[in-house]
């Protein structure tokens, strides 16, 4: 259902959940911008859930919008599985069909709980252990028990399909490698694996899969193949017959449960041009639900940072001399960006107040490229796969990773957004090396007054090149924020962490407390509280609380200026970080 009431300039329109309905609402206050001279338009949206079936688009067309939550609204990428029928232990469903196609996904939620994708370990802290690399062949040596369940399976072939996958603890990333064949040679077994991944993987120097000499060898698990499901909460989906198989929970009555596949990478993209910005448009109080990220299904993942992964990599020998007060650069990475279920590309003062991010694959909300002003605040993000906010460029993929960027037209920068006052809890749950909040090549960001937990790696990272050339970030500001409970998974980390060159950039006033120790982590002291990196150049660090004086300050540049932080911060400083309500 579509309403509209006209006042002058301004109009009010309603819309209700439905096939399509939200997108001809937007239509509808297109053609009264065009026929009536509506310049300033609410949409207000009842309450209920308005499933997609392709992302909502926001186009200059829709400048001067408000678009208002009337009740609970989701708007919700995923799809309903229903039919289960029991196999002793185990459940199993049809796949569901979306868009003319059998989905493929690479998540599940059972009644708003993210079930476990059937895998080796149920306990994390019982992953095995690599034994060798060689990065010739492109292999990883394991021990045999370790993979002894997938021998001799018929998909170990270059065509085979599916393929069971491994996610490879490799120092501050979680590489995703599909397996390619498995050879044993006593107690300890060869694995291989696809394309482009192994290749990506095995020629970038860092991160690289540890081999120590103390023994604390980079951990692993497996994943994707039913010789996994094995326990209580673990779900397996096989493509080739189009089957999902599930087992439920103590307690867990399969006929009241509600089943999710996300089914969308993308829910929601505000979309203008550079010449045409989108305009003052603004969400309120608006669930967002369930999105996918399948690029790992077809191309694996070997991040270099936060997230970005690398579509080419490799060492310099000899380590490059650059002459410029930087550290001697050993290797070269060109990166691609994750997915996001929400993106915001060349427009002005959008924002986001009130709202929920939930159930995500990868990136929660994303600020790219062309992207001024704006405000995300009192929003919830929870269960994360990747960031839940990232904010500004990691520089383009045709540009290397450690050059400093600053863009021909720096309108390309994202400047002056405002991240306030938000929840973010259980982020990074999936791709482990991502953050609470990563911004990269911004400038006049304020990052204010958050409260982030449960994060697999750092809390809030700032900056991107590793260099301490002047680029375009400069004037930003992290202030007042309260986090905890991070590195769930990952250390050479912070609380608050920062890269390169950024004049007249402060990070004051916040809190950094109660850090994860993973048994597996490659250092189990290379953690810290504060965290100025390669670069770290002109951004003042002062009157921040942290239980210790465990900071770290690793080949920074000039004009760095450390004031007054750890246990002896003033009591005031530390009530008042985190949320103000």
């Amino acid at each position: 259902m579509i309403g509209v009431t006209l006042s002058s300039q301004s109009a009010e329109y309603t819309a209700s959940p439905g096939a399509f309905t939200l997108e001809k609402a937007l239509q509808e206050i297109r053609v009264d911008r065009l026929y009536k001279g509506v310049t300033d338009a609410t949409l207000h949206l009842q309450a209920g859930t308005y499933r997609l079936t392709q992302p909502i688009i926001i186009r200059p067309e829709d400048n001067g919008t408000r678009i208002v939550a009337d009740g609970e609204v989701i708007i919700s990428g995923g799809v309903r599985i229903t039919g289960w029928k029991r196999q002793g232990k185990t459940y199993v469903a049809d796949v569901p069909v979306f868009n003319g196609r059998p989905l493929e996904f690479r998540q599940l939620w059972v009644n708003g709980r993210k079930a476990v994708r059937a895998r080796d370990v149920a306990d994390l802290e019982q992953m095995h252990k690599i034994l060798a690399v060689d990065k010739t062949a492109e292999t990883i040596t394991v021990p045999y028990e370790a993979v002894k369940s997938l021998l001799g399976k018929k998909q170990y072939v270059e065509y085979g399909y599916p393929h069971p996958e491994m996610g490879l603890h490799e120092m501050w990333c979680l590489a995703n490698l599909r397996i390619k064949r498995i050879e044993r040679q006593g107690d300890m077994a060869i694995v291989s694996f696809h394309q482009p991944e192994s290749h990506i993987h095995f020629m970038r120097p860092w991160p690289s899969p540890m081999i120590t000499k103390n023994g604390r060898n980079s951990a692993f698990y497996l994943t994707n193949d039913k010789a996994f499901l094995d326990h209580e909460g673990e779900w397996f989906l096989d493509v080739v017959n189009r089957k999902v198989y599930y087992i439920p929970l103590p307690g867990e009555n399969m006929a009241d449960v509600e089943i999710e596949a996300p089914a969308l990478e993308s829910l929601l993209k505000v979309e203008g041009t550079p010449a045409m910005p989108v305009e003052n448009v603004s969400f309120e109080g608006i669930t967002f639900r369930h999105s996918t990220w399948m690029r790992p299904s077809y191309s694996g993942h070997a991040p270099l940072q936060a997230g970005q992964y690398l579509i080419e990599a490799y060492r310099l020998t000899p380590k490059l001399d650059r002459q410029n007060g930087d550290h001697k650069l050993d290797n070269q990475g060109w990166v691609g960006r994750p997915a996001a279920a929400v993106s915001v590309n060349a427009a002005t003062d959008i924002c986001f107040s009130r709202c929920r991010f939930e159930h995500f694959a990868a990136t929660g909300l994303d600020y790219h490229r062309y992207t001024k002003g704006g405000v995300v605040d009192h929003c919830v993000f929870e269960d994360i796969g990747g960031s839940a906010v990232s904010a500004g460029s990691f520089g383009p993929e045709g540009f290397e990773a450690h050059i400093s960027y600053t863009p021909v037209d720096e309108n390309e920068l994202c400047t002056d957004l405002q991240i306030s006052d938000n929840m973010i809890h259980d982020a990074a749950n999936e791709d482990w090396g991502c953050i609470g909040i990563a911004a990269g090549y911004v400038r006049g960001i304020r990052i204010l007054h958050n409260e982030i937990s449960d994060v697999s790696y750092t809390g809030i990272s700032m900056g991107w090149g590793w260099n301490q050339q002047v680029n375009g970030m400069k004037n930003n500001l992290v202030k007042g924020n309260l986090i905890h409970h991070y590195a769930r998974h990952m250390y050479d980390t912070a609380g608050i962490y920062t890269l390169s060159c950024q004049p007249h950039s402060f990070v004051e006033e916040n809190v950094v407390r109660d850090i994860y120790h993973p048994g597996y982590a490659h250092d189990p002291n290379h953690w810290f509280y504060l965290y100025t990196d390669e670069g770290s150049s002109y951004i003042t660090v002062r009157n921040n609380w942290t239980p210790a004086e465990k900071f770290l300050k690793n080949a920074n540049g000039p004009g760095n200026t450390w004031e007054n932080n750890g246990p002896m911060v003033a009591d005031s400083i530390k009530t008042r970080a985190g949320i103000r309500h």
